[in-house]
């Protein structure tokens, strides 16, 4: 897929084809790739992995939406501070591995709803965090196996605990998948909008208000590579904050807004 990157200002087309890269605002705004509709079978085959990834079925994302091109940064997440949508998290800073590019991180699930409030009435435009339905549907990127990469990952492909860095590295430094997005494995582990349940059978995505288990997905730093996976789940008390747990940002697209179809 070809990127291409679109200024705000040059929104004078309708729609933006997927692959299409965008901000919203400059600097401060996280870089979007739109990704295109599509089916996939989320989830893992009976056996194949972690109990809650199973039943697999197939999914349908029904229309292109945008989604972060890298997790959300310690620049975007100062530039939100700097503005009174964030707090300062609790002992962010701790591990001492840097800010600038590197992902934000000691971010609880609340937190990293209030910088997506923060960035829906800063643009004007419908951030929010991805469902796990779309979250899978982006890592995998057209894939079925059980990474991006195929059946096996290696230290040249992301950040994870057999690259022995053990930490967070500015984002953008692995390949990125066919949808154009980095670090969707590895690196931190990503907070998505869903309540935990410990199976795929019923409804999804399930996003009710009030929960105390939040899903997140992805692996990190610290992770080992059987936690480095497109169907792999974690779960997470809401107000849990850890070393290797940031977030990335969803935008809908929405017709007639002056943005992308």
């Amino acid at each position: 897929m070809t990127l291409s990157l679109v200024a705000t200002e040059a929104w004078a087309e309708p729609a933006l084809a997927p692959g299409a890269v965008f901000r919203d605002c400059e600097a401060v705004c996280p870089e979007m790739v739109v990704i295109p509709s599509g089916v996939f079978l989320m989830g893992s085959e009976s056996g194949a992995g972690e109990p809650d990834e199973s039943p697999q079925r197939a999914m349908t994302i029904a229309a292109p939406i945008a989604v972060g091109r890298f997790e959300v940064t310690f620049e975007e997440w100062d530039a939100c501070m700097a503005e009174s949508g964030c707090a300062a998290p609790w002992e962010q800073d701790q591990p001492g591995w840097g800010r600038g590019r590197r992902p934000v991180i000691q971010v609880d699930w609340n937190e990293a709803q209030a910088y997506v409030r923060w960035l829906a009435a800063r643009t004007g435009q419908p951030y929010r965090l991805l469902n796990e339905v779309e979250w899978e549907y982006a890592a995998r990127a057209g894939t079925g196996g059980l990474h991006y990469t195929g059946e096996a990952i290696t230290p040249k492909d992301a950040n994870y605990q057999v690259s022995g860095l053990r930490q967070t590295v500015p984002v953008g430094q692995y390949p990125p998948n066919a949808f154009g997005l980095y670090d969707m494995l590895g690196n931190v582990w990503e907070w998505v909008a869903d309540c935990y349940a410990p199976t795929f059978a019923g409804a999804a995505p399930v996003v009710p208000d009030e929960c105390g288990l939040r899903v997140m997905r992805g692996g990190g730093g610290a992770s080992p590579a059987e936690d480095v996976r497109s169907a792999r789940r974690g779960q997470m008390s809401i107000g849990m904050r850890t070393n290797d747990l940031g977030f990335r940002v969803a935008r809908d697209l929405v017709a007639g807004s002056g943005a992308p179809e």
